[in-house]
C-alpha cells in the first residue's frame, strides 16, 4: 500500500519539476515497474504512475465513485481558481462538445476551411519568397481564428481582441496553474486568487459575447425560443444555450465555458499542429509524399470532411507525430476517491492523483519516427477505424481512453488534418539552413511545442 510521508515529497519536488518526463520515459524505470506502480513526488503529496496494459485497463474500468477525472483534471489546471466553481460543478459543454460540436463538422467544414484560407493569408505575406515565420505563434492565431469560426462564427472569430483574449487565457491557464501546483494546497487558494486571469478575461469575454447574446436569446437569455431562427448563428453559444438550465443562461456563465472550450481546443490543436509543421520542414520528402494523397483525396471530393476522413497517410502521420511529442508524460488522469485497489492487489489510498505514462515505447522500434506507423498497421489488419488518431487505445493514450476519452477529438482530428492539407497544397516548408528541428519544451509532465522555433513557407505555384 502507498502511503504518505509529508516531508519527502516536498523535498524531492523540484528535481520532479525538472525531470518529470526522464523519469517517466526512463527504460530502467518502466521495465522495473511494468505491470505494478511506482510514485513520484508533488509538493506535498505524492502522485502514483500505473504501467502496463493490465494496470491501464484498472484505470479504466474504474468507476467515477472510485477514480475521478474530473477531480484530477480541476486539480491539475486548478479549474476552481482559473475557470470558476459553476464549470465543476455541472460540466454540461462536455456533452454539448461531444454531440453537438460533433454532429456539426460536416456541416460547418466549410467554414472551417474558408477561415483556414483566410487566416494564412493574413499571417503569411503573399509573394513566390521563402518567408520566415514564429511558428508557434503563428500557429496559436490560425488555430484561434480557424476554432473560432466553429464557436462564435464571423465577424467575431476575426476580431484581434477577441483572439488575444482566448490565446491569452488559454497561456495563461496552464502557466497560473503551474504555479499554483508549487504551493502547499493551504495557500493554494490565496496564491490562485492574487495571479488567476479569470475575473478580467471574463469581463472581456463579456464584453465581447453580449451583442450576440442579445440577438440570439435576449437580455435575459431566456427568449432564444421566440427568436426569429435566422438570427441564430449555428455556434458552441447557441449549442450551450440550448443545454444551459436557470441561472446558466446568463451570459457570465455562457462566456466562461465558451472560455474553458477555447483552452482546451486552442492548446492542443496549436500544439500538434506546431509540431507536425516541425516534422514537415525537417523532410521534404515526407511533405511530397503526404501532398500526393491529399490531392488525390481532394480531387475525389473536394475540400470536405469526407476528403479528410480518407487521409489514411495524413492520419498515421499526425498520430506519430502526437505519439512522439504528445502535451504530456502522463494521461489517464484520475484522483482516488476511496481507498483503490490495483490487479495486483496494490492499494492507493484515497485523494491520491492516479496516472499512466504516456509513453512511446508502447510499438517496435518506438524511438524511430515512422509516419506511415499506423498506416502499415491499418492496411495489414485491415480495418478502418481502429489505429486511426481519434481512436484510444491502450498504446495511444493522447485523447485519453474510455468514457473520459477528449470529447473533442473528432473535431480535433477533422481541424488538424484540414490545417496540414492547406498548408501543403499551398506552401512549401523548411529550415534555415543548417537549422534542426526544435525540441520539445517540458515543464513537469507537461510538455510544449518549442516557442523559438521557426519554419520558412513559400507559396507554390498554382
Amino acid at each position: 500500500m502507498f502511503t504518505d510521508n509529508p516531508l519527502l515529497p516536498g523535498l524531492l519536488c523540484l528535481a520532479f519539476i525538472f525531470l518529470t518526463h526522464k523519469v517517466l520515459d526512463h527504460r530502467a524505470q518502466m521495465a522495473k515497474y511494468h505491470g505494478s506502480a511506482f510514485k513520484v513526488p508533488l509538493l506535498d503529496h505524492w502522485l502514483v504512475v500505473v504501467c502496463g496494459p493490465k494496470m491501464i485497463e484498472d484505470v479504466r474500468k474504474a468507476s467515477d465513485e472510485q477514480l475521478s477525472s474530473a477531480e484530477a483534471f480541476a486539480e491539475m489546471l486548478q479549474t476552481d481558481i482559473t475557470m470558476g466553481k459553476t464549470l465543476r460543478a455541472d460540466p454540461y459543454q462536455i456533452g454539448v462538445i461531444l454531440n453537438a460540436l460533433t454532429k456539426n463538422i460536416s456541416a460547418r467544414f466549410a467554414d472551417v476551411h474558408d477561415e483556414i484560407r483566410a487566416a494564412f493569408n493574413d499571417e503569411i505575406p503573399p509573394g513566390k519568397e521563402w518567408i520566415k515565420r514564429p511558428a508557434l505563434k503563428t500557429v496559436l492565431n490560425i488555430v484561434c481564428r480557424t476554432t473560432n469560426r466553429m464557436f462564435v462564427g464571423l465577424p467575431l472569430c476575426r476580431d484581434s481582441d477577441w483572439m488575444d483574449l482566448n490565446i491569452f487565457f488559454t497561456v495563461n491557464v496552464f502557466a497560473r496553474a503551474s504555479i499554483i501546483n508549487l504551493f502547499p494546497i493551504a495557500l493554494q487558494p490565496i496564491v490562485g486568487w492574487m495571479i488567476t486571469p479569470r475575473p478580467s478575461s471574463l469581463r472581456r469575454a463579456i464584453r465581447h459575447l453580449k451583442p450576440l447574446f442579445d440577438e440570439q436569446f435576449g437580455e435575459d437569455g431566456n427568449e432564444g425560443q421566440n427568436v426569429d431562427p435566422s438570427k441564430q448563428q449555428n455556434n458552441l453559444l447557441l449549442w450551450l444555450w440550448k443545454e444551459a438550465k436557470g441561472e446558466q443562461r446568463t451570459l457570465e456563465d455562457l462566456a466562461m465555458r465558451v472560455l474553458s472550450v477555447n483552452v482546451a481546443a486552442i492548446h492542443t490543436t496549436s500544439m500538434a499542429f506546431t509540431n507536425a509543421l516541425y516534422y514537415l520542414a525537417a523532410d521534404p520528402k515526407l511533405a511530397e509524399m503526404l501532398r500526393e494523397e491529399i490531392e488525390a483525396q481532394i480531387q475525389t471530393h473536394g475540400w470536405s470532411k469526407n476528403a479528410m476522413d480518407g487521409m489514411r497517410k495524413l492520419d498515421s502521420f499526425l498520430k506519430e507525430s502526437q505519439r512522439l511529442s504528445g502535451t504530456s508524460a502522463m494521461t489517464l488522469n484520475r484522483k482516488t476517491l476511496t481507498d483503490f485497489t490495483l490487479s495486483d492487489g496494490t492499494v492507493i489510498p484515497a485523494g491520491t492523483v492516479v496516472a499512466t505514462a504516456a509513453l512511446p515505447r508502447n510499438y517496435a522500434d518506438p524511438e524511430k519516427f515512422d509516419p506511415l506507423r499506423f498506416y502499415d498497421i491499418r492496411e495489414k489488419e485491415g480495418k478502418s477505424v481502429k489505429h486511426q488518431m481519434m481512436t484510444p487505445e491502450s498504446g495511444y493514450l493522447a485523447f485519453g481512453m474510455g468514457r473520459h476519452a477528449c470529447p473533442g477529438r473528432f473535431f480535433a482530428a477533422v481541424e488538424l488534418k484540414t490545417l496540414v492539407s492547406y498548408t501543403l497544397m499551398t506552401y512549401d516548408l523548411k529550415f534555415e539552413e543548417g537549422v534542426q528541428m526544435p525540441n520539445i519544451e517540458w515543464f513537469a509532465a507537461t510538455s510544449f511545442a518549442n516557442r523559438t522555433g521557426e519554419v520558412l513557407f513559400r507559396k507554390r505555384r498554382e
